[in-house]
């Protein structure tokens, strides 16, 4: 068994240029293996052309055996802009990869189109976790942020902001769900008023005991609904602001941000539709999408439709930015938006976002779909009456996720469409025997997801280990009155039987029943296990640990997979983006490698429990240590250039890792090994990091943003000659 460690994307790539030769120097001494894969976005288009190997396949196929030991670095779920941006910095580097077909026409443009859609998107995800998420906070670091609590915005019990989410015509409220006797073949196919019929999807194979769903946005209840919450945004001087997953959702939640620009901008589309049509104007990659497009416009239109825009930006509600000093807003770029680091953000900094002055103003959060919008709109609730959480005293939200072989909305994104015509969707068996139907318009956006019977036995029997673990309550997030649900229900309430629950406290509570009673435990300080879906996986692993710990980096996510490995996640990547930006600007990158710390740590011991090498648990265990005195002596990064930072944090890892190996007593002849490394690196403490923090301050050069020259990456993230020369001496 070996340690397989992910190249993937921005700031995690970067970081991994300084970590990766530490881990390196330190494995080695203990006989342990370390190898990379690149599954980063660039990576994986290559491997979609057949250009380089295809490194995520092969996770994929690992992950399905007991050898597996993956630690899994955040990595870029690609919007369609982003999946663009990086074709040209890959073509600019000589690749041979066409240019992603927007409308393919011919054989090779769908073949290329093809390709590209699996790539975009939660395209990694799904593919390496074979198995369920057990991911809470380390009492190590539950513990320091419990002593060195983070900022939280104040609360006003006067707060206007608040959460708008549809009532009906969304995919919860036409959601149908059957639970597959046998196995088999489905079909999904669309029926036309005069009876036409067209194959959406030939084949979805299904397992008998699978939990098949299917539900339908209606665009026409969507554009209501958006139109009033416009409206109702400019009424109460609240600012416009929509929080969707155009990522992880990669079908249909940018058609549904496309819906949320026309909303806004309804006057400028009524106007300059057709205009802004023929020249490809795609308001389902933005308001910058749209922006670029009219470039193609001859300058008298052109300067029309502008002049439109500003004159929406005058008389509208205002929007929340991105980036008030660039004029970035909300609506601009479907990726900048995500629901499960924007609403915590909000949340912890007293229910407000930013404003085109660059001032903090109350906020109309709209999440059109009401699946989980409970769950922020009883947060917002919540603080509202009693005032923000208090990190020093506030209660711990590890989550067990259901999340193995692609289930629920996650692995919906193969069978979702955007409706061209009026008529019925319906999915059915190989008798012809319709399970699942709906009736649908043009526009409407229909989907169906698939959850196996395995991955929900594993997910029970997790939560119970876990709340038998712990000693603390464990509640199942689901509701009865949803389709799913109710199907899933009906299998946790089996499965749990087959289980000793003894003495546990079980509850199955529907979504704001759910976030009421946590959040009421998380204020008296007590703590609560959350068990959900996959969705909800997501957004609860970020709001809690953001409130909790100030970041959701510092996770510990731990994948037992299905077949006996091990998948290590390292924490979220939502700020990853802003820190590149800051490394080019200034050589600074404040990305928190403390996620890595703790998946590296527990990957060694499972190494050595599996493989029976006493040495990589003697690593695990003092790099838990280190990690313990990083936090202690405040050696994390700094959020300003010229102070200590991810570099600089990596360089006081090893020498704490260092130290602790030379004076842990299990094994001699490590501690021996180490002792002169650890003697080194602390004799020229002052040194090494005066070398990092000297280079900061001044721009740098990376060659790319998606395409990173490595030897590059390598010049400007080992900057320490000093620290360098130790290590290689090693």
């Amino acid at each position: 068994m070996k340690v397989i460690y992910t190249y993937t994307d921005e700031a995690p790539a970067l970081a991994t240029h300084s970590f990766l030769p530490i881990i390196e120097a330190y494995a080695g001494k203990a006989d342990v293996e370390v190898e990379t894969r690149d599954i980063s976005l660039a990576g994986r288009i290559l491997a979609a052309f057949d250009l380089v190997p295809d490194a995520l396949g092969e996770l994929g196929e690992l992950a399905k055996t007991p050898e597996a030991n993956i630690i899994k670095l955040p990595n870029i779920s690609a919007s369609i802009p982003q999946l663009k941006a990086a074709v040209k910095e890959l073509q600019a580097a000589g690749h041979a990869v066409p240019d992603y077909p927007d409308d393919p026409q011919t054989d090779e443009e769908r073949a290329a189109r093809a390709a590209y859609d699996s790539v975009k998107g939660s395209a990694v995800n799904p593919v390496l976790r074979e198995g369920n998420s057990d991911r809470r906070a380390p009492a190590s670091v539950k513990n320091f942020a419990r002593s060195h609590p983070h900022s939280m915005g104040a609360w006003s019990s006067e707060s206007a902001s608040h959460v708008a989410t549809m009532s009906d015509g969304d995919f919860r409220h036409s959601e149908r769900s059957v639970t597959v006797a046998e196995a088999g073949e489905l079909r999904i196919e669309h029926v036309a008023a005069d009876g036409t019929v067209t194959v959406l999807k030939p084949a979805v194979k299904v397992q008998a005991g699978e939990v098949v769903d299917a539900a339908v946005m209606r665009a026409g209840a969507l554009q209501a609904f958006l139109a009033e919450q416009v409206a109702d945004a400019k009424a109460k001087g609240v600012l416009f602001s929509v929080h969707l997953k155009a990522t992880m959702m990669k079908v249909s939640d940018p058609i549904l941000f496309g819906h949320a620009v026309t909303a806004y901008f309804a006057d400028v589309f009524a106007q300059y539709g057709d205009d802004l049509a023929s020249v490809g104007a795609d308001p389902d990659d933005g308001l910058a999408s749209v922006l670029t497009a009219l470039e193609k416009l001859p300058a008298e239109k052109r300067a029309a439709i502008e002049k439109a825009i500003t004159a929406t930006y005058d008389s509208g509600p205002g929007l929340a930015m991105v980036d008030s000093d660039r004029g970035i807003t909300n609506l601009h770029v479907p990726s900048d938006v995500i629901i499960d680091a924007s609403m915590p953000a909000a949340i912890r900094s007293s229910g407000q976002m930013w404003n085109a002055a660059g001032e903090q103003q109350d906020a109309k959060f709209v999440i059109p779909d009401s699946s989980y919008a409970a769950l922020y709109a009883e947060a917002v609730a919540f603080c509202r009456e009693h005032g923000a959480f208090d990190p020093t005293t506030m209660g711990t939200v590890p989550n067990v996720g259901l999340m193995a072989q692609k289930a629920e909305e996650y692995g919906s994104h193969d069978k979702t469409f955007e409706i061209g015509t009026p008529g019925t969707v319906r999915v059915v068996d190989a008798a012809g025997t319709a399970l699942l139907e709906h009736e649908v318009a043009a526009g409407d956006v229909w989907r169906a997801c698939q959850t196996k019977d395995a991955p929900i036995r594993n997910w029970v029997q997790l939560a119970v280990s876990r709340a038998r673990a712990t000693g603390w309550p464990a509640v199942f997030w689901l509701d009865e009155t949803r389709a799913h649900d109710a199907q899933v229900i009906q299998k946790v309430r089996a499965y749990l039987a087959d289980e000793d629950t003894d003495g546990l406290t079980i509850e199955i509570l529907p979504v704001a029943e759910a976030t009421r009673y946590t959040l009421e435990r998380a204020k008296r300080g007590e703590n609560t296990i959350s068990v959900t879906g996959n969705v909800l996986r997501d957004y609860l692993t970020d709001l809690f640990p953001i409130m909790e710990l100030g970041t959701s980096a510092k996770m510990l996510s731990i994948v037992p997979l299905m077949n006996g490995g091990g998948l290590f996640e390292t924490g979220a990547g939502g700020s990853a983006p802003k820190h590149v930006q800051q490394l080019v600007r200034e050589n600074h990158l404040r990305w928190d490698s403390l996620g890595e710390f703790l998946a590296l740590a527990v990957s060694l011991e499972f190494l050595a429990d599996k493989t029976g090498n006493p040495r990589a648990g003697v690593l695990g265990k003092t790099l838990d240590d280190a990690t313990g005195a990083l936090l202690e002596n405040g050696k994390s990064p700094s959020r300003r250039a010229g102070e200590l930072d991810n570099r600089g944090s990596h360089f006081y890892l090893a020498l704490y890792w260092a130290k602790a190996l030379a004076e842990q007593t299990d094994d001699a002849e490590l501690a021996k090994v180490f002792a002169p490394l650890a003697e080194r690196l602390a004799a020229a403490e002052e040194t090494i990091v005066g070398e990092l923090n000297g280079v900061q301050g001044s721009p740098v050069e990376l060659g790319g943003y998606y395409v990173v020259d490595k030897a590059k990456a390598d010049e400007v993230m080992r900057p320490s000659a000093t620290f360098n020369t130790a290590l290689a001496e090693f």
